[in-house]
């Protein structure tokens, strides 16, 4: 009801509701349930007609899904470990006393990205804290930060084969520096939609109208 009144609309002027994602099966009122996995094919293949691969990192999780003409064709998901999702950039960032808004302009300003080996957020926390100690510059920290992520997710998407046009979704998809880093590990630009967070909801709504 709030959403709908947000909107300045009424009930009866929606089609179909479609939910997604990890709480779907608790909205009661959707008139479909869709996997987010095949919603973010969709929406990515929508916007960019070619999208081959599909990388989404978001907050809690992220994944790597292989698409042809708009369809699932395999996937690789983590959703067991912070590493490789915003998660992992907020922790980080805390630790350097950065806003996480701050974080992919300041990696394109480092000279050097260092190293950070560990792919456990705490003792990755640890590896920040102890550059820090030593004199190192926040922003070769933060580059080091945000290869270690691009790093994971090219691991990821290796296992299911990367594939042109390489579309990065998620709310990290904003963060300009993982976005360099994962190109600079495959070899050539991806593509960012214009809000690149609710990929999901746009092949959701799309798909509840087919």
């Amino acid at each position: 009801e709030e959403t709908l009144r947000i909107a300045g609309i009424e009930r009866g002027e929606i089609d179909v509701i479609v939910a997604t994602g990890y709480g779907r099966n608790v909205v009661e009122f959707a008139d479909k349930k869709i996997t987010e996995i095949t919603c973010h094919a969709a929406g990515a293949s929508l916007l960019f007609p070619d999208t081959g691969t599909v990388i989404d990192i978001g907050g809690q999780d992220s994944k790597v899904i292989a698409v042809e003409k708009g369809r699932v064709i395999d996937f690789v998901m983590n959703d067991k470990c912070a590493a490789g999702t915003g998660r992992f950039i907020e922790v980080m960032a805390s630790a350097l006393g950065l806003k996480i808004e701050e974080v992919g302009d300041l990696a394109l300003r480092a000279a050097k990205k260092l190293r950070i080996s560990s792919t456990c957020t705490v003792f990755a926390e640890s590896e920040v804290v102890s550059h820090l100690s030593a004199g190192e510059r926040v922003e070769n920290i933060i580059a080091g930060v945000c290869d270690a992520i691009a790093s994971r997710i090219v691991a990821m998407a290796n296992r299911v084969g990367i594939k042109r046009e390489v579309v990065l979704t998620g709310g990290v998809a904003k963060n300009l520096g993982v976005r360099r880093a994962i190109e600079e590990r495959i070899g050539f630009e991806v593509r960012v939609p214009e809000e690149p967070q609710i990929v999901g909801a746009l092949g959701a709504a799309f798909l509840g109208t087919r």
